[in-house]
């Protein structure tokens, strides 16, 4: 297999208006990609169960992740996955470049290494809108698009969307105008042009390519996304906005950085309800996938926590993080897709900046400057 067969041909970028932009995911795998090896996966969904999420509330407590646990039958569990508590944006940043580096609570800049979704442009030679990143997490999250890397960078990121942002009361009306024969007020008129013409730059979309965005704004503000509420709202709606990316547009890359679970630090019962409504939305978007034709068998999850959380309940009956204990810094990854192996459960010890090569790997691409390596046993 050559390198052509990973690149499809340009089409033009999509990105979604004001809350869209460009990101980038982690470096690619140090292990060379074998030109006699057909991979049956041509899609993958990376989701970060960011927060700060236990094993013992998770495969430790089935009851609360009956999703997970029917992918982990179907797929690969790591049991022991090293993770590193370097707070919540650096943590969830080091699955997406392969280097574990600490960043502030209030941090908001961008890293200076490659990320995942730069490799599988750059490297893999994937087109813009075939790689996407969903978020609840606002402005900081973003960051994960891509990194500053003289060799990488913008150019080479991801498409963002932040489901509590976007798909919010301000891009609803924009809807609610189209039914009303008059003029746009400028505001609607300025966002719906930008999502209609952000393919090609801005420059206009072709009838196939516009009639598939605006399918996907209408899916998205009349199927519910807007109108998500609970616990883990932000979560649900950033699983919702991959769902139906994926099944419409059919991207090579979507990942899903979820961020509610930190809810544990005040509320230990409040932490298992996000977890046990996360999983049931994961839930939906496995069912689209599995019901999908083109996507059925040839989509890969991987999904993990940024690390773990106290092995004690601290003075509010939450849990924080920082104790330095097996629960904080051991989390587990459920893996499911064509070409791994089912039914394993891997008791060896990983790293989660594993995950970058891995994924990189599966696209063709490589993690040149990761410092993970693919994970071990992963395949049938």
């Amino acid at each position: 297999m050559s390198s052509q067969d990973w690149t499809r041909p340009d089409r033009r970028t999509f990105l979604l208006g004001a809350s869209a932009g460009a990101l980038a995911l982690p470096a690619a795998a140090r292990a060379t990609w074998s030109p006699t090896m057909e991979r049956k996966t041509k899609h993958v969904v990376l989701v970060a169960f960011a927060g700060g999420v236990r094993t013992r509330e998770t495969f430790g407590a089935p009851a609360n992740i009956p999703t997970l646990e029917a992918m982990a039958k179907e797929g690969v569990l790591y049991k022991r996955v090293k993770s590193s508590n370097l707070g919540h944006f650096g943590a969830a940043l080091s699955i997406f470049t392969g280097i574990s580096e600490a960043r502030g609570i209030r941090e908001n800049a961008r890293g200076g290494d490659p990320t995942l979704f730069e490799y599988v442009r750059k490297d893999g030679g994937l087109a813009a809108n075939d790689v996407w990143i969903s978020t609840s997490g606002g402005a900081q999250q973003t960051n994960y698009s891509y990194g500053l890397h003289p060799d990488y960078g913008a150019r080479y990121g991801a498409n963002t969307v932040d489901g509590d942002g976007l798909f919010n009361a301000e891009f609803k009306s924009i809807l609610d105008a189209w039914g009303r024969p008059k003029a746009l007020p400028p505001r609607e008129a300025e966002l719906l042009s930008r999502m209609r013409g952000a393919i090609g730059g801005g420059s206009g979309a072709g009838g196939d390519d516009s009639a598939r965005v605006e399918k996907y704004i209408l899916d998205e503000l009349t199927s519910g996304t807007a109108d998500i509420r609970g616990a883990n709202a932000a979560d649900a709606k950033a699983i919702r906005v991959a769902r139906n990316l994926l099944v419409i547009f059919k991207p090579k890359l979507v990942s899903i950085v979820l961020q509610q679970a930190d809810a544990a630090h005040g509320s230990y019962n409040g932490y298992v309800e996000i977890i046990r409504r996360n999983d049931e939305a994961l839930g939906e978007l496995w069912r689209a996938v599995k019901a999908d034709p083109e996507l059925r068998d040839s989509t890969a999850f991987l999904v993990l926590p940024e690390f773990g959380r106290d092995a004690d309940l601290n003075s509010r009956r939450g849990l924080d993080h920082g104790d330095g204990s097996n629960d904080l810094e051991y989390v587990t990854a459920t893996c499911w897709g064509p070409d791994f192996a089912r039914n394993r459960v891997i008791e060896d010890d990983v790293q989660a900046i594993d995950v970058c090569p891995t994924v990189c790997e599966l696209l063709g691409a490589s993690a040149a400057k990761a410092r993970g390596k693919r994970l071990p046993k992963l395949y049938a």
